[in-house]
């Protein structure tokens, strides 16, 4: 106590001497900090390529060749402003800004070829196929990379990475003409495309014919490799990278294109981080197969464990730990396949609740964001929210463990009294995490382009604007896009009473894990604070972690640029952010309590409809293929084979677009199969048109008719 007194006495002395020198100091920083965020806005606005990067793609994926895609603009004739509110400069901003994601080093990615062929898997065609959007080379993207795909560096090495754009930017084709629409949600099948990536390393690792030419195109691009050696020790590094994300990440639940289970995959990160190397021995020696019989021994695990770290594990060394697990070497365990998903199973959780890649347009100015209204959208709740995605999406997470002593991140996480403390450092970068989702408050929802897929008819539509106060407007509010004060209100509704599928619900609150150094540590929930015990919710160890995050500035930059980045990012959070204050949920649901802190996430959200004709397929898991079918009943036994009522089978992948029901082509291709069988693909509920789902007031409208379906059908393209 005595120490710390005397240091405390000293700095304030030192302060006080130089507090002349000090304000200059502060001054200078503030002033090169204002002009480095000048110069940034300059940048943001060098790339004015008139087409935003798009191409014209000839014989496409599932027989759609388009011409080059248009852009949303102001119609001078109709005096209507159908624009987005972005301008070309905007767009390829939004496609090329950095985040911090390390999905291959950048080399690797350029010169991978796809297996059982020498075509790059980077090739147009294949992006494509997997329903990525492929671009021509720009000012901010010189390799010709997909939307959303892009150069990002870290600790001196180039990765090849993830922007918000590759989720989160959809097309529509229509008769050979595709409209790009930002902040869309994409058609993108990234399951697939991490699959082909694995076989594409597998295979360049065993014939030595590929990999010859890899290494050549490698080292001819490369600063960050100088010779043979090198590339193939990141070759076999990166090959168990990518198997280890999608070993832990398997699921029986297929998500083929336009779906992503984004929540399993960030918690099944987190577990592959927060884990210490008592909790991995513990599962390891206690998971069973289904006759009973330990997989592993005692001496089996501490072999396979034999120098992994006792505070943090961390991906490396969680590769390490499956390649011995599965080896047949003496004294390791030699599991198959199957054995090997029964101790995934133990160690981390299924992702098997997909949904679909959410709009952003006027996601800056929502109460709630999540499908389950996960975390409250004021003050820092944004940058909390990207640094979980950028988490999921292969932010690189050098953490270490630590001696104890005072820092931010160790109060915020809940560890300042812990014997150890983990080192929250990250390539996540918090100040573009800010700039995008300023960016993305000036993004509007795009109109119906009449000139395109038709005019709508007014008539129909104004009967439509009727049933809709009657039948969605309780839920969904109706927003004027144009309006800068606006707020778009989340309302959530229990799964009980919506009865839409509740897998991610379900999921969000129930999916537990390890807690490793976080144990017996405090972390606020909506209720008062919680203890974090040995086996928690997964949530709960989220929320730790990304407080942890956000409190540690970029490694990558000098002291001064750290820390005054960081403390632009907080304090521009707070300031900058529609939603000031945090509210209270509206809707129809449980509410938390002390004996169930998280019952509010059993719910999911409605928002404003305002651009929903672009955003099929439709629920949030995307079990329903267009507007035209939400209305409609999910059969059930015994109901009329001559009815009207939800496909419970169609086809996903295609961008053609459907004017007519406001969907997607649902057959005559070889996409993805969406059969609404299962948890997780269930396309019952929210049958309000049907007459099936009562309103928030416990009033029960009758069904729509026929004609009643085509009205609402036309209102809703009006929006």
């Amino acid at each position: 106590m005595q120490h710390h007194m005397t240091f405390i006495r000293r700095m304030l002395s030192f302060l006080f001497v130089h507090k002349r020198s000090l304000f200059y100091l502060l001054v200078t920083i503030i002033s090169i900090h204002v002009l480095l965020l000048l110069a940034g806005k300059i940048y943001q606005h060098l790339d004015r390529d008139p087409d935003r990067g798009a191409i014209a793609i000839a014989d496409g994926a599932f027989g759609e060749s388009y011409s080059t895609p248009i852009y949303l603009e102001d119609d001078e004739s109709t005096a209507v402003d159908e624009s987005q509110g972005w301008s070309p400069s905007d767009s390829l901003w939004f496609y090329n800004i950095t985040q911090g994601s390390a999905l291959l080093p950048y080399d690797f990615y350029l010169s991978l070829e796809s297996a059982d062929s020498e075509e790059k898997l980077r090739s147009n065609r294949i992006i494509d196929y997997y329903r990525y959007l492929p671009q021509k080379k720009t000012f901010f993207n010189p390799d010709a990379l997909a939307v959303g795909f892009v150069k990002d560096t870290y600790q001196g090495k180039d990765y090849m990475g993830f922007t918000c754009a590759a989720c989160h930017t959809t097309q529509v084709n229509y008769q050979g003409q595709a409209v790009r629409i930002d902040g869309g949600p994409a058609m993108a099948n990234m399951v697939g495309y991490l699959t082909a990536i694995e076989k594409a390393l597998h295979q360049t690792r065993s014939d030595p014919q590929k990999k010859a030419r890899f290494i050549k195109a490698v080292l001819a691009l490369s600063n960050d490799y100088k010779n043979q050696e090198t590339v193939e020790a990141d070759l076999q590094k990166w090959t168990h990278t990518i198997q280890l994300y999608n070993t832990v990440n398997h699921s029986h639940i297929d998500y083929g294109y336009a779906r992503l289970d984004a929540f399993g995959r960030i918690y099944n990160r987190v577990l592959q981080y927060v884990p210490n190397r008592q909790d991995v021995y513990d599962i390891l020696t206690q998971t069973t197969s289904p006759t009973g019989r330990y997989l592993i021994s005692d001496d089996q695990a501490n072999k396979v464990l034999d120098g992994i770290d006792e505070t943090i594990i961390g991906n490396d060394q969680f590769a390490l730990i499956i390649q011995r697990l599965m080896s047949n070497e003496a004294g390791y365990p030699g599991l198959t396949q199957r054995q090997m998903l029964i101790v995934r199973n133990a160690l981390f959780n299924e992702p098997d609740a997909p949904v679909s890649y959410p709009f952003l347009w006027d996601i800056v100015r929502s109460d709630y964001v999540q499908w389950n209204g996960l975390a409250a959208n004021s003050g820092i709740g944004p940058l909390g929210r990207n640094t979980g995605e950028v988490i999921g999406v292969f932010g690189i997470l050098d953490w270490t463990a630590k001696d104890p002593g005072f820092s931010i991140s160790a109060y915020l996480s809940g560890q300042r009294h812990k014997r150890k403390q983990v080192d929250f450092k990250h390539s996540i970068d918090l100040v573009n995490l800010k700039r995008i989702e300023n960016h993305l408050g000036t993004l509007k929802s795009p109109l119906w382009p009449e000139t395109v897929f038709g005019n709508i008819d007014v008539e129909k539509a104004r009967a439509g604007q009727k049933l809709y106060g009657r039948y969605c407007e309780s839920c969904h509010q109706i927003i004027d896009r144009n309006n800068a004060d606006r707020i778009a209100i989340a309302k959530m509704t229990s799964v009980n009473r919506i009865n839409t599928d509740p897998a991610m619900a379900d999921n969000s609150v129930s999916y537990q894990g390890k807690s490793g150094n976080f144990v017996d540590t405090f972390q606020a929930a909506g209720v008062g604070n919680v203890i974090i015990a040995a086996d928690a919710p997964v949530v709960q160890l989220l929320t730790s972690v990304t407080k942890g995050v956000v409190a540690t500035p970029d490694p990558d930059k000098n002291i001064f640029r750290r820390w005054g980045d960081w403390l632009y990012t907080l304090t521009g959070s707070f300031f900058t952010n529609p939603i000031r204050t945090s509210s209270v949920k509206a809707g129809n649901y449980d509410p938390d309590t002390t004996a169930n802190p998280y019952a509010s996430l059993l719910s999911y959200k409605a928002r404003p409809l305002n651009g929903i004709w672009a955003t099929a397929p439709f629920l949030h898991n995307g079990s329903v293929p267009s507007l035209y079918d939400l209305m409609l009943p999910k059969k059930q036994p015994g109901d009329p084979e001559d009815g009207e009522y939800r496909p419970d089978e169609f086809m996903v992948g295609s961008r053609e677009f459907d004017p007519v029901k406001v969907g997607f082509r649902t057959d005559g291709y070889d996409g993805t199969s969406m059969k609404t069988i299962r948890v997780g693909d269930l396309n019952s509920g929210h049958e309000y048109a049907a007459g099936h789902t009562p309103q928030p007031d416990g009033s029960l409208p009758p069904a729509l008719t026929t004609e009643q379906r085509w009205q609402l059908l036309e209102y809703l393209k009006t929006l």
